[in-house]
């Protein structure tokens, strides 16, 4: 015997599971989430008002002559005097009377003027005399020459008059960029070389070509050359690389059947060849995620150790090999001095770079990794970040800010950041101007103004749509957790103000109207059509949201009929809730709120549906039903399985016998354009009452001597609950 509350509880949680099933993936193991941290911190940070001057990355000294300005409309005359610029900067207009502008680089003229003594550093003034570029190398002119670009695209730089200003920059980190090494599908070679001048745009100086998809880096066939189309686009990657000032690396992934033979070692060497022929420079060998004899890391560092040499002193332009090693995180590396970390360190040449993923696949960069792993392999690692890679969570598309970062590292401490992006090149830009920023200024790294700001440069004709949309799409759900929709407040139906209702259902209203805002404003169409299957379900998020609010009020003022009716509009259906689970955004709070609100809205209803029983004042206690038999096994199954969002259609004759004691029973249904009977008949089949059903939520008394009641007609019926008093 349970008393009411117990018969509650039990019946609605059987009730309402269906109500959670699309919160919830069924292929979801808990072995998936590789151990990463389920703790969702806030953004460190905050918008700051650049008053009209935005430069990425922040650069580290910036003094500006205030109320005085360079006006450059009638073109520049240019000044290059080492001859290799006049390709990069179709920002300008030339006149050979126009504002003078001179560039030049090297190592004793950057001494002159305060450059410091690192590769990519730079100085810029402007003032009244013109526009002076200073580099440490030819890289660093090229960085002074975007910083420029920057100025001259800030608003403050409006008609054309350029603040007066000197800079004096260079990168904190030696290696800035990105790796290609994600699982999915490899970025299409258009959207390649976008990246690539994004990466020239913003300062960074590295990209590693190893999808791990591409068969030519990877098993089976990386002992093959490629094809003459594929080796084409490597080519023709190269050169883009080159334009940008960025190494290009590409990287192989032998490992799987690797073969410590001399076979396997020409193997190597002839593919390094063949892509040297190609153009490349630079080159890394991935030893992660495999098993069997190619994680020897013996014999990982003496392979590398000799392609390193013999590849230096056959070429003499070649930089030093970088690798991946099979304990690429301390999720699962050997701490010991046996552990495969310590052979590196003991044996690998200090000139090769070790990449390093952190405590965990996908973890935050931090003081305590580093040290960890550098006391093993005896130099500051290159930090592998997998963010903002979504290949363990191909759900989401992650548009958040860029945080995890600890801003108190060195070059000493890590020696580059290297971003592992999504499958979807274009919507990773957001992510890649955080990653430009911090990586070249690390102590003044603000994560939230650096999205602020990422914002507004990747799609300026549609920011506020563009930032609602993103706002709202950071979260993994069972992975590296980023928080999402923090300037949003939800609520439960029973702890909520006026005003709380009214800004949620604002916000609502607003996530309806992006992805129309976005398909008509947005210019860049690789990023729309990239964003396009989540914008979609975006757009019915925040439908779906208003009309959670909506059922709040419908449920206060209207008759329990009026809001069944609401609520079948307005739940899921199967086919929506596939969609939404393939492309969901919203995941922390938005879709929550509405799963929330229907299962308290269902909740309170049947409880509604109890509190209509005589005899509460004397706290009757109620049982559930026990056996209820039907002429149709499967029906009875449906009708009574405490779900009330299946249903059967029928269009003949049930019958059901219900249990001992009941004295009512409620009809659940869509009977508003049913033409159904309800009849109530004893033990000896006499029909004791008969009438229509014509109302969604139907409350039948039950006569004195009903044992069974039988419906006929055309119904579609969801639940039936026998109420019984003891």
């Amino acid at each position: 015997m349970m008393n009411h509350k117990k018969l509650l509880t039990a019946f609605i949680a059987t009730a309402l599971a269906c109500n959670h099933l699309y919160s919830q993936d069924n292929n979801f193991n808990l072995n998936t989430q590789r151990s990463e941290s389920q703790n969702v911190f806030k953004i460190p940070g905050k918008a700051l008002d650049h008053r009209g001057l935005i430069i990425n990355p922040t650069p580290h000294s910036l003094r500006k002559q205030e109320g005085v300005t360079l006006n450059i409309s009638g073109g520049i005359s240019l000044k290059d005097k080492k001859g290799k610029f006049s390709n990069d900067l179709p920002f300008l207009s030339f006149n050979k009377k126009g504002v003078k502008m001179s560039i030049d680089f090297g190592e004793k003229t950057a001494a002159r003027q305060g450059v410091r003594n690192i590769s990519g550093a730079y100085s810029l003034t402007i003032d009244e005399k013109g526009i002076r570029i200073i580099g440490y190398d030819e890289k660093g002119a090229f960085h002074a020459i975007q910083t420029l670009r920057e100025i001259i695209n800030s608003p403050v730089s409006a008609n054309s008059n350029l603040p007066c200003l000197s800079i004096n920059d260079y990168p904190d980190l030696p290696y800035r960029g990105v790796v290609e090494g994600f699982y999915g599908t490899p970025w299409s070679h258009k959207v390649r070389l976008s990246l690539i001048d994004l990466y020239g745009q913003y300062k960074m100086n590295y990209y590693l070509y190893g999808p791990k998809d591409d068969p030519y880096h990877s098993c089976p066939n990386w002992r093959l050359p490629y094809p003459e189309k594929e080796a084409a686009n490597i080519k023709e990657l190269v050169e883009a690389c080159n334009r940008n000032r960025v190494d290009f690396v590409w990287a192989i992934h032998p490992g799987q059947d690797i073969r410590w033979n001399e076979e396997d070692y020409k193997n190597l060497m002839n593919k390094f060849n063949h892509m040297y022929d190609l153009g490349v420079r630079a080159f890394a060998i991935f030893f992660d995620d495999i098993s069997g004899e190619g994680t020897n890391p013996l014999k990982q560092t003496e392979w590398l150790n000799r392609l390193n040499k013999e590849l230096s002193e056959s070429k003499s332009d070649i930089s030093p090999l970088i690798v991946c090693p099979t304990d690429y995180t301390k999720l699962w590396a050997n701490p010991t001095p046996q552990g495969s970390l310590v052979t590196y360190g003991n044996t690998l040449d200090s000139a090769i770079n070790v990449f390093w993923t952190g405590d965990y696949v996908c973890s935050d960069l931090t003081k305590a990794t580093m040290n960890w792993v550098n006391s093993r392999i005896k130099r500051p690692a290159l930090y592998w970040w997998n963010f903002p890679v979504t290949d363990y969570a191909r759900h989401i598309i992650m548009q958040g800010p860029t945080y995890g970062l600890d801003t108190t590292l060195t070059s000493k401490d890590v020696c580059g950041l290297i971003s592992n992006p999504m499958e979807h090149g274009e919507a990773s830009k957001l992510a890649l101007y955080s990653i430009a920023d911090y990586s070249w200024n690390i102590a003044a790294y603000n994560p939230l103004d650096s999205w602020e700001r990422g914002l507004a440069s990747m799609a300026p004709e549609v920011r506020e749509a563009y930032r609602t949309f993103a706002i709202h799409s950071c979260d993994t759900e069972k992975g590296y957790r980023r928080i999402e929709s923090w300037e949003t407040k939800t609520f439960r139906i029973n702890n909520y103000t006026e005003a709380d209702y009214k800004a949620l259902f604002n916000e609502f209203k607003k996530i309806e109207k992006v992805p129309a805002e976005m398909e008509a404003k947005c210019t860049n169409k690789a990023l729309l059509a990239e964003l396009r299957p989540w914008l979609v379900e975006f757009g019915k998020l925040g439908i779906r949201g208003q009309n959670a609010l909506r059922l709040i009020e419908i449920y206060k003022k209207c008759s329990p009929a009026e809001f069944w009716n609401s609520y079948l509009d307005f739940q899921m259906s199967p086919e929506e809730i596939q969609t939404y689970k393939a492309h969901r955004s919203g995941t922390m709070k938005l879709q929550p709120f509405y799963e929330n609100t229907m299962y308290d809205l269902l909740c309170n209803f049947y409880k509604g549906l109890t509190d209509m029983q005589p005899d509460t004042s004397r706290q009757a206690q109620y049982t559930a039903h026990s056996v209820i038999i039907a002429t149709d096994t499967l029906k009875a199954r449906a009708a009574f399985d405490h779900n009330p969002h299946t249903t059967f259609a029928n269009n003949g004759t049930l019958l059901f016998t219900l249990p001992e004691g009941s004295n009512q029973c409620v009809v659940i249904s869509n009977a508003k354009s049913s033409t159904a009977i309800l009849k109530q008949l004893s033990t000896k089949g006499k029909v004791l009452s008969e009438e229509p059903l014509n109302t969604s939520v139907q409350t039948i008394r039950l006569a004195k001597d009903a044992v069974k009641i039988e419906i006929q007609g055309n119904i579609i019926l969801h639940e039936i609950v026998p109420l019984q008093r003891k």
